[in-house]
């Protein structure tokens, strides 16, 4: 059996041994030549200063430093389910039988797939069933109903015996490369749980499909930047060719882009604007438009830093 060693114990260790002890005990990276603690950020250099062995290289340290930022943003968002598209191909290309609203819907269902199985249940663990989808999409038995089948002609959901579930090339939560067949020709972004479900919380009656938007405009997002691009798939992002309200507008099916930009004013997030609208700096007549990563996000963490700001 073996005894654990008190603080005392470990102080009066040889140098070597307490510095074995660290390592086997701690995970650790260095950030700027100071240790923190890889689970909790903590700073460890008050306590242990005189002990750590630096265990990682500085490109180790900083892959495993935008892993935790990515972490906590999806903490604060309430965890992400991923959503599949194909890019530069709008959302009514793939599902031509589904209204904006249908979409919203959807949308806020995918919230609720479960981990891996995509079979839709509550936080709690609870099945929801046809009464249940029915409860959360505030329609008439019978509205519900038609949209059920809209969706499973299209196939995203099924009916099976023990419950209802999310086709994964739509929208999934688990480990991608479990799916890696089924989406081999798709792209996918997280969208965050918490942040959908407050969006939609707060739509109501007509205003339901404007959170369709956030879909609608993901197959041209650039993931390296959140900006609305016609080259979404670019990594450098001196490279990203933003694309103009009116080029979007006629992307995302409105005859105006006026009273698209008037739409996508509406949705907010804690006072945060979903969409934000900044300067191109090549063409100061025309603007950039970029995605609240609160919203969707897919880049690394050193990406979602720079775009956070703009936001704040």
């Amino acid at each position: 059996m073996t005894t654990a060693i008190t603080g005392k114990e470990f102080v009066q260790l040889h140098p070597n041994t307490r510095q074995q002890a660290l390592a086997q005990k701690l995970d650790y990276v260095v950030v700027g030549g100071k240790p923190y603690a890889t689970e909790t950020g903590e700073y460890l250099g008050d306590k242990y200063v005189h002990d750590l062995v630096p265990r990682r290289t500085e490109a180790q340290s900083k892959v495993i430093q935008s892993k935790q930022i990515l972490g906590s943003h999806e903490e604060e968002n309430g965890g992400f389910v991923f959503a599949f598209f194909k890019q530069s191909h709008s959302i009514s290309e793939r599902f031509p039988t589904l209204a904006v609203a249908d979409i919203a819907r959807l949308m806020y269902i995918a919230t609720y797939a479960a981990w891996e199985t995509g079979r839709l249940q509550y936080d709690n663990g609870r099945v929801i069933d046809r009464k249940g989808l029915e409860a959360m999409t505030k329609l008439s038995t019978k509205r519900s109903r038609e949209l059920f089948e809209r969706y499973v002609a299209e196939g995203i959901l099924t009916e099976q015996e023990n419950g209802i579930y999310m086709n994964p090339t739509v929208f999934y939560r688990g480990k991608v490369k479990s799916i890696k067949t089924e989406i081999a020709d798709m792209s996918y972004t997280r969208m965050f749980k918490q942040t959908i479900r407050d969006l939609y919380d707060k739509s109501e009656g007509r205003t339901v499909g404007q959170l369709a938007l956030v879909y609608s405009i993901m197959p041209f997002l650039n993931f390296a930047s959140n900006v609305v691009s016609h080259n979404p798939d670019e990594l450098d992002t001196d490279l990203v060719q933003p694309m103009t309200l009116d080029e979007l507008a006629e992307k995302v099916g409105y005859a105006n882009a006026g009273k698209l930009k008037t739409a996508m004013n509406k949705i907010r997030i804690d006072g945060q604007v979903a969409f934000g609208f900044f300067e191109n700096p090549h063409n100061r007549r025309s603007k950039r438009i970029v995605v609240n990563p609160r919203v969707v996000f897919a880049g690394n963490g050193t990406q979602l830093l720079a775009i956070k700001v703009l936001f704040n």
